[in-house]
């Protein structure tokens, strides 16, 4: 059974201060508004935006984790958004979301870099799953970019432990 510690945190979570943060980039206030709480009923932190031109000046693009995105959004669209942040040298994992996308506009985004092209309506599941398979990827780029010194030694690893009480 899960508990609630303190603040409505499930325990074995990160407190959302540590969890990594999620930006969503849709035009549509619905979606983004039900993917920012789904995100954070989960444990993360989630900042939502209305267009992709918000998000780029937004000081949270040098702290997301990963980053939802729609495709087709007036102004400025998904790709432009994705090529931009690449222009910039912003590595970050990105998770398309849309209602409409042509499959070039697909095979675009994931030669791109794209990590994850979905087509709304996304079950809860689906996404959940897609965002905790990218954290778990991220924390091994993270782990990488560390000190050798500052890295859990082979033996704790093969232990199952990363410093962390289980």
């Amino acid at each position: 059974m899960t508990r609630s510690a303190p603040g409505g945190q499930r325990q074995g979570q990160p407190s959302t201060d540590e969890a990594p943060l999620v930006a969503i980039v849709d035009d549509d206030a619905s979606v983004r508004q039900s993917t920012r709480r789904l995100i954070r009923s989960f444990g993360s932190r989630a900042e939502a935006f209305a267009s992709g031109e918000e998000f780029l000046a937004s000081a949270s693009a040098a702290r997301t984790a990963c980053l939802v995105l729609d495709v087709r959004m007036p102004n400025m669209d998904g790709l432009e958004v994705q090529r931009r942040l690449a222009e910039r040298g912003v590595r970050i994992p990105i998770v398309f979301l849309t209602g409409r996308a042509s499959d070039d506009e697909e095979r675009r985004a994931r030669s791109a870099g794209a990590v994850e092209f979905l087509r709304k309506p996304v079950g809860t599941a689906t996404l959940l799953h897609v965002l905790q398979k990218l954290f778990q990827v991220s924390h091994l780029f993270a782990e990488k970019a560390m000190p050798t010194e500052s890295r859990p030694s082979d033996e704790s690893k093969a232990r199952g432990s990363h410093g962390h009480d289980a």
